[in-house]
């Protein structure tokens, strides 16, 4: 049994019209049938015919003939012109929908640079090829960033792979003897491929909100503090300064106090990759007004130019003065330092003058509740 086919556009157009056609010609031969003629009589009979005169009856069929004939063509124009009618809508609508359903079988087939025109077929049909087009967009920035995301994968894990082959057959044919800096290399090796499976899994967990937190009142000042404690010995081993300028009106934050380590961490390592030695990073944190604490990492190093900025937090970002991965790192981050300060309701931003300038990322968190009121009181 063939399946039913669908009915076109048109074919609905014309069938919603005829019903609308037909509904309003029985309605008027049903009124000129049981209400015209009687109101008719009457208005002769009260104009002096006599009832039952064959003048009488005369006049009254030529009334009847008059209304069937006339009804009879009303029809036929309503028919021809509910044809018209859905021919003319049923291109205007077609036309652009046949548009945007070829350019949607050429995005099935990948083409994500697929995009329709405005159409002037109506404001709903301009705003579905708007709504589509911004579909588009997003699809082909994806997968660009697919695409980059891979390549770059492919490129971070070549390396430390590379190097323990090596060292595997090295093994094996009897060149390489097992020591401590074979142990070492391979170690540190197997630690990178483990941290960037780990990078890769916590960004996927952060932008798909999935992290659970652990949250607690901590001291921003300590936060500071345990973080430049962490951070000051590969400071010193470059010879870039890393000051701790944080008091005590900075007040507590309500964070996970180890995953806020982790992104204060992040945001300490990128400043230390593009600050040269004899350089300097500055770790502070003060009141942005009575909602929030503002936590800044600002460093003199590489600076990043105003194009760049809007992409800093893109995972695989490379730019010249950017995050790139032969300063070394994953290259996501600051990409999971973003949706880690996100997860706590906060928000963070880069900000740089340009080259050579050195460049500022601030960490906006709120308050905890009771230094809100105790601040709230101050002001007031």
């Amino acid at each position: 049994m063939s399946p039913r086919r669908e009915r076109g556009l048109a074919s609905r157009f014309l069938g919603a019209q005829l019903l609308v056609v037909g509904t309003s010609i029985v309605a008027a031969i049903v009124v000129a049938s049981l209400v015209g003629p009687a109101l008719f009589h009457d208005h002769l009979v009260m104009a002096g015919h006599p009832e039952s005169s064959a003048e009488l009856l005369h006049v009254e069929r030529a009334y009847r003939d008059t209304n069937l004939i006339t009804l009879a063509v009303a029809l036929a124009t309503a028919l021809i012109c509910a044809l018209l009618a859905t021919v003319w809508l049923s291109r205007r609508i077609q036309t652009p929908l046949g548009k945007l359903t070829e350019a949607a079988k050429r995005m099935a087939r990948g083409r994500y640079d697929t995009r329709v025109p405005a159409m002037g077929a109506g404001a709903e049909v301009d705003a579905l090829a708007t709504s589509f087009n911004t579909m588009a967009e997003r699809l082909q920035r994806t997968e660009d960033t697919r695409r980059q995301m891979l390549s770059d994968l492919a490129h971070e894990m070549r390396t430390p792979i590379s190097v323990l082959t090596v060292y595997l057959e090295g093994l094996q044919d009897g060149v390489i003897d097992w020591d401590t800096t074979t142990s070492d290399v391979m170690a540190e090796q197997m630690a990178r491929l483990t941290r960037l499976v780990e990078d890769i899994n916590d960004v996927s967990r952060a932008e798909e909100g999935r992290f659970v937190l652990d949250r607690a009142e901590e001291s921003v000042t300590d936060l500071l503090q345990a973080a430049g404690d962490a951070a000051k010995e590969a400071y010193a081993a470059k010879g870039v300064t890393l000051e701790i300028e944080a008091t005590e009106p900075a007040g507590t934050v309500a964070v996970d106090r180890q995953r806020l380590g982790q992104v204060l961490g992040n945001l300490l390592s990128n400043a230390l990759r593009h600050t040269p030695p004899g350089g300097t990073v500055t770790i502070s944190a003060g009141g942005q007004g009575p909602e929030d604490v503002a936590i800044r990492v600002t460093d003199t190093g590489e600076g990043i130019c105003r194009e760049q900025l809007p992409h800093v937090f893109e995972r695989f970002y490379r730019g010249d003065t950017a995050r790139d991965r032969d300063h070394g790192g994953s290259g996501i981050g600051l990409t999971i330092s973003k949706a880690l300060i996100e997860a706590h309701e906060g928000a963070l931003t880069a900000h740089s003058p340009g080259p050579g300038h050195g460049t500022v990322f601030i960490a906006t968190l709120p308050r905890h509740s009771h230094d809100r009121a105790e601040q709230a009181m101050v002001t007031t």
